[in-house]
């Protein structure tokens, strides 16, 4: 078979993702480039490698033996790069992370600090919300993620590096903004804007609302924290956000963030991957910047 690394990627990326468009999206092509790439490889191989039931893409049984031979290939060749870099002592090439949406407020300030001090090294980073974050990690398919909410499993390994502080934030002209000792209860009385169910902060609440007994009803659900954020700033009603989100908000005086009971609660940011998941020297020493320099670096920034 006269395979190429490229099909073998798009192979391999179409199995993971069980869709030709969201593996197109991934490796930056159109969906009928790849499309035209598994032909071809399905061609080589003289038997369909791919099946569709429902909505979803599965491998066939020839097609699940090509997806670990893809998968030996690609690992094989990521294990040799990182071990020419390990020979040349060089940080350089690619650094692949996946961060839940709310770390675009301090992920570029520390990759930007890294950049300084280690300009050869190329960095993807993909922001997106958590279930998508899950996915990717247990596909194995960054050096290491970033999230707040880690989950309880044996097979995953977790650095915390930075403290998550999570806050009631309102409108400055809001009636509750400047009180003191606002109860919880009477706080969720107010129009309560929420992140989408499964989200890192929407657990951490509904978690703090039950300990108290109190059952959320939001006013609106919204699936990142700047759609959040805006309509807290349009006067829409007020909003559990992570503080290192609303920094220049609230020293501009156009949000404040409320005195509430039990709040802000203090979370922690983890770096996480797959046990056994050998970083490169790139990976490696990204992760122990961070968990060395977080702290001094965004209080230097901010």
């Amino acid at each position: 078979m006269h395979l190429t690394l490229q099909q073998l990627r798009l192979f391999a990326s179409v199995v993971r993702h069980g869709s030709y468009t969201r593996a197109a999206e991934e490796m930056h092509l159109t969906q009928p480039a790849v499309s035209i790439q598994i032909k071809r490889l399905e061609e080589q191989a003289g038997t369909p490698l791919l099946e569709q039931v429902g909505k979803k893409i599965f491998p066939t049984a020839a097609g699940k033996v090509v997806f670990d031979a893809a998968n030996d290939v690609l690992g094989r060749l990521a294990a040799l790069s990182d071990d020419i870099e390990l020979l040349k002592g060089e940080v350089r090439g690619s650094l692949q992370l996946a961060v839940v949406t709310t770390g675009k407020y301090f992920m570029p300030h520390l990759l930007g600090h890294f950049l300084q001090q280690y300009p050869g090294v190329e960095p993807h980073l993909k922001f997106t919300n958590r279930a998508r974050v899950m996915e990717r990690l247990m596909n194995n398919e960054d050096d290491f993620v970033v999230m707040g909410q880690i989950p309880d499993d044996e097979r995953l390994v977790s650095y915390p590096f930075l403290e998550n502080i999570l806050g009631f934030v309102a409108p400055p002209d809001h009636p509750l903004a400047g009180r003191k000792g606002l109860t919880l209860a009477e706080v969720m009385q107010e129009r309560f804007i929420a992140r989408e169910p499964g989200s890192g902060t929407r657990l951490v609440v509904e978690r703090v609302l039950r300990e108290q007994g109190i059952e959320a009803d939001p006013y609106m659900e919204l699936g990142s924290s700047e759609a959040i954020k805006q309509a807290v700033l349009a006067g829409i009603g007020i909003a559990v956000i992570s503080l290192h989100s609303v920094r220049l908000e609230e020293a501009a005086g156009k949000l404040a963030v409320l005195d509430v009971e039990g709040f802000p609660v203090k979370r922690r940011w983890y770096a996480v991957h797959q046990k056994g998941k050998r970083l490169s020297l790139t990976a490696r020493t990204f992760l122990d910047f961070i968990l060395a320099e977080s702290h001094r670096v965004l209080a230097d920034d901010h």
